[in-house]
Protein backbone atom coordinates (compact mmCIF):
# COMPACT_ATOMS: atom_id res chain seq x y z
CA UNK A 1 0.00 0.00 0.00
CA UNK A 2 1.39 3.64 -0.78
CA UNK A 3 -0.04 6.98 0.05
CA UNK A 4 0.10 9.20 -3.21
CA UNK A 5 -0.96 12.68 -3.05
CA UNK A 6 -4.63 11.75 -4.44
CA UNK A 7 -5.54 10.40 -0.76
CA UNK A 8 -8.39 11.94 0.95
CA UNK A 9 -7.27 14.21 3.72
CA UNK A 10 -9.71 15.74 6.58
CA UNK A 11 -10.56 19.65 6.29
CA UNK A 12 -8.28 21.85 8.40
CA UNK A 13 -5.77 19.50 8.93
CA UNK A 14 -2.76 21.36 11.41
CA UNK A 15 0.16 22.18 10.16
CA UNK A 16 1.85 18.98 11.30
CA UNK A 17 -0.30 16.87 9.54
CA UNK A 18 0.32 18.45 6.38
CA UNK A 19 3.82 18.60 6.22
CA UNK A 20 3.89 14.88 7.25
CA UNK A 21 1.52 14.47 3.58
CA UNK A 22 3.80 16.68 1.53
CA UNK A 23 6.62 15.89 3.73
CA UNK A 24 8.41 18.96 3.11
CA UNK A 25 8.38 22.09 5.70
CA UNK A 26 8.92 24.56 6.73
CA UNK A 27 6.73 24.04 10.11
CA UNK A 28 7.95 25.40 13.43
CA UNK A 29 7.50 24.49 17.02
CA UNK A 30 6.63 27.99 18.61
CA UNK A 31 6.39 28.09 22.06
CA UNK A 32 4.09 30.65 23.89
CA UNK A 33 7.11 33.18 24.86
CA UNK A 34 7.67 33.24 20.81
CA UNK A 35 10.29 31.83 20.19
CA UNK A 36 10.40 29.37 17.26
CA UNK A 37 12.30 26.27 16.19
CA UNK A 38 11.78 25.02 12.93
CA UNK A 39 11.52 20.74 12.70
CA UNK A 40 13.26 18.88 10.93
CA UNK A 41 10.75 17.74 8.26
CA UNK A 42 13.08 16.79 5.70
CA UNK A 43 15.49 14.52 8.13
CA UNK A 44 12.23 12.61 8.80
CA UNK A 45 11.73 11.52 5.71
CA UNK A 46 15.38 11.15 4.52
CA UNK A 47 17.46 7.97 4.47
CA UNK A 48 18.89 7.86 8.13
CA UNK A 49 21.90 10.78 8.50
CA UNK A 50 25.17 9.98 10.46
CA UNK A 51 23.82 10.95 13.28
CA UNK A 52 21.26 8.54 12.86
CA UNK A 53 23.43 5.49 12.46
CA UNK A 54 25.14 6.00 15.52
CA UNK A 55 21.62 5.43 17.24
CA UNK A 56 21.06 2.78 14.92
CA UNK A 57 24.25 0.47 15.64
CA UNK A 58 23.47 1.11 19.09
CA UNK A 59 20.10 -0.42 18.89
CA UNK A 60 19.66 -4.12 20.23
CA UNK A 61 16.16 -5.52 19.56
CA UNK A 62 13.32 -5.93 20.20
CA UNK A 63 13.08 -1.96 19.87
CA UNK A 64 10.60 0.18 20.54
CA UNK A 65 10.37 3.78 18.88
CA UNK A 66 8.15 6.36 20.66
CA UNK A 67 7.21 9.15 18.74
CA UNK A 68 8.26 7.43 15.46
CA UNK A 69 6.42 9.73 12.94
CA UNK A 70 7.14 8.51 9.36
CA UNK A 71 9.25 5.65 10.87
CA UNK A 72 12.67 6.08 9.18
CA UNK A 73 14.87 4.41 12.54
CA UNK A 74 12.41 1.38 12.63
CA UNK A 75 12.04 0.82 9.05
CA UNK A 76 15.44 0.84 8.74
CA UNK A 77 16.31 -1.53 11.86
CA UNK A 78 13.51 -3.97 9.99
CA UNK A 79 15.50 -3.57 6.98
CA UNK A 80 19.05 -4.84 9.27
CA UNK A 81 16.92 -8.15 10.31
CA UNK A 82 16.52 -6.06 14.12
CA UNK A 83 12.34 -5.86 15.34
CA UNK A 84 11.37 -2.16 15.63
CA UNK A 85 8.19 -1.40 16.27
CA UNK A 86 6.89 2.06 16.00
CA UNK A 87 4.49 4.56 18.55
CA UNK A 88 2.68 7.71 17.45
CA UNK A 89 -0.22 9.42 18.50
CA UNK A 90 -0.60 10.83 14.48
CA UNK A 91 -2.83 8.82 12.32
CA UNK A 92 -0.99 10.03 9.54
CA UNK A 93 2.21 8.88 10.49
CA UNK A 94 1.82 6.23 11.60
CA UNK A 95 -0.07 5.11 7.87
CA UNK A 96 3.01 6.38 6.15
CA UNK A 97 5.69 4.37 8.60
CA UNK A 98 3.35 1.08 7.56
CA UNK A 99 2.70 2.42 3.70
CA UNK A 100 6.74 2.34 3.70
CA UNK A 101 7.36 -1.05 4.70
CA UNK A 102 7.70 -0.67 8.49
CA UNK A 103 5.54 -1.60 11.96
CA UNK A 104 3.70 1.12 13.67
CA UNK A 105 0.48 1.33 16.29
CA UNK A 106 -1.65 4.72 16.19
CA UNK A 107 -1.22 4.69 19.94
CA UNK A 108 0.37 7.25 22.88
CA UNK A 109 3.09 5.74 24.96
CA UNK A 110 1.33 6.21 27.64
CA UNK A 111 -1.56 4.00 26.64
CA UNK A 112 -1.08 -0.46 27.06
CA UNK A 113 1.48 -1.01 25.03
CA UNK A 114 2.63 -4.62 23.66
CA UNK A 115 5.45 -6.18 25.46
CA UNK A 116 5.88 -3.96 28.53
CA UNK A 117 8.69 -4.68 30.48
CA UNK A 118 10.50 -6.46 27.39
CA UNK A 119 12.03 -4.45 24.92
CA UNK A 120 15.77 -4.70 24.93
CA UNK A 121 15.79 -0.76 23.31
CA UNK A 122 13.48 2.02 23.57
CA UNK A 123 14.52 5.02 21.66
CA UNK A 124 13.03 8.57 22.21
CA UNK A 125 14.85 10.58 19.50
CA UNK A 126 14.50 13.67 17.20
CA UNK A 127 13.46 15.48 20.75
CA UNK A 128 10.96 13.25 21.88
CA UNK A 129 12.12 13.52 25.28
CA UNK A 130 9.67 16.76 25.35
CA UNK A 131 6.59 14.49 24.91
CA UNK A 132 3.44 15.61 27.40
CA UNK A 133 5.78 18.32 28.94
CA UNK A 134 6.84 16.17 31.53
CA UNK A 135 10.38 14.25 31.23
CA UNK A 136 10.89 12.57 34.70
CA UNK A 137 6.91 11.28 33.82
CA UNK A 138 8.12 9.86 30.37
CA UNK A 139 11.29 8.83 31.53
CA UNK A 140 9.88 6.58 34.27
CA UNK A 141 7.15 5.28 31.84
CA UNK A 142 9.87 4.29 28.80
CA UNK A 143 11.59 2.86 32.16
CA UNK A 144 8.52 0.29 32.80
CA UNK A 145 8.42 -0.50 29.33
CA UNK A 146 12.35 -1.34 28.82
CA UNK A 147 13.56 -4.65 30.42
CA UNK A 148 15.97 -4.62 33.18
CA UNK A 149 18.78 -5.53 31.12
CA UNK A 150 18.05 -2.67 28.45
CA UNK A 151 18.27 0.54 27.84
CA UNK A 152 17.10 3.84 26.85
CA UNK A 153 18.62 5.88 23.96
CA UNK A 154 17.41 9.59 24.28
CA UNK A 155 18.51 12.28 22.17
CA UNK A 156 18.66 15.51 23.82
CA UNK A 157 19.10 19.18 23.44
CA UNK A 158 22.80 20.01 22.49
CA UNK A 159 22.05 23.55 24.72
CA UNK A 160 22.26 23.04 28.59
CA UNK A 161 18.60 23.90 28.81
CA UNK A 162 15.81 22.97 31.18
CA UNK A 163 12.74 24.17 29.34
CA UNK A 164 8.73 23.25 30.53
CA UNK A 165 6.30 25.40 28.21
CA UNK A 166 3.46 25.52 25.98
CA UNK A 167 3.92 24.91 22.31
CA UNK A 168 2.16 24.58 19.02
CA UNK A 169 3.43 23.82 15.10
CA UNK A 170 2.94 26.53 13.14
CA UNK A 171 3.60 27.07 9.13
CA UNK A 172 5.37 29.27 7.68
CA UNK A 173 1.88 30.99 7.36
CA UNK A 174 1.17 31.29 10.86
CA UNK A 175 -1.28 28.73 10.82
CA UNK A 176 -1.18 26.71 13.72
CA UNK A 177 -2.54 24.09 15.79
CA UNK A 178 -3.86 23.09 18.83
CA UNK A 179 -1.30 24.01 21.29
CA UNK A 180 0.47 21.01 23.51
CA UNK A 181 2.45 20.71 26.77
CA UNK A 182 6.39 20.24 26.04
CA UNK A 183 10.05 19.97 27.42
CA UNK A 184 13.82 20.40 25.96
CA UNK A 185 16.51 19.10 27.85
CA UNK A 186 20.37 19.51 27.73
CA UNK A 187 22.38 16.25 28.56
CA UNK A 188 22.65 17.90 32.67
CA UNK A 189 18.91 17.99 33.33
CA UNK A 190 18.64 14.74 31.67
CA UNK A 191 21.28 13.22 33.49
CA UNK A 192 19.54 15.07 36.90
CA UNK A 193 15.74 13.61 36.22
CA UNK A 194 16.93 9.77 35.64
CA UNK A 195 19.44 9.54 38.25
CA UNK A 196 16.42 10.77 40.63
CA UNK A 197 14.07 7.66 39.08
CA UNK A 198 16.72 5.05 39.21
CA UNK A 199 18.35 5.27 35.44
CA UNK A 200 21.88 5.78 35.08
CA UNK A 201 23.70 7.21 32.11
CA UNK A 202 25.78 4.75 30.77
CA UNK A 203 26.87 6.23 27.51
CA UNK A 204 27.08 9.80 25.97
CA UNK A 205 27.77 10.85 22.29
CA UNK A 206 27.64 13.47 20.31
CA UNK A 207 27.27 13.38 16.15
CA UNK A 208 27.47 17.09 14.04
CA UNK A 209 25.14 19.36 16.29
CA UNK A 210 23.36 15.94 17.61
CA UNK A 211 23.70 14.89 21.27
CA UNK A 212 22.68 11.36 22.36
CA UNK A 213 22.80 9.53 25.36
CA UNK A 214 21.94 6.46 26.94
CA UNK A 215 20.52 5.08 30.20
CA UNK A 216 19.93 1.99 31.86
CA UNK A 217 18.17 0.80 35.41
CA UNK A 218 20.63 0.91 37.88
Amino acid sequence: MTIGEDTAYGPGEDPYALALRSGRGPVYLRSADGRRIRMPVHRWFASPTAADQTVLDCCVGPVLDVGCGPGRLCRELLNRGVFALGVDIAPRAVALTTALGGLALCRSVFDRLPAESGWQTVLLIDGNIGIGGDPRGLLRRCGGLVSTTGRLVVEVDPDDVEEFCTAWIEDIHGNSGPPFPWARLGRQALRRVAEDIGLSVTDQWTSGHRSFVALTHR
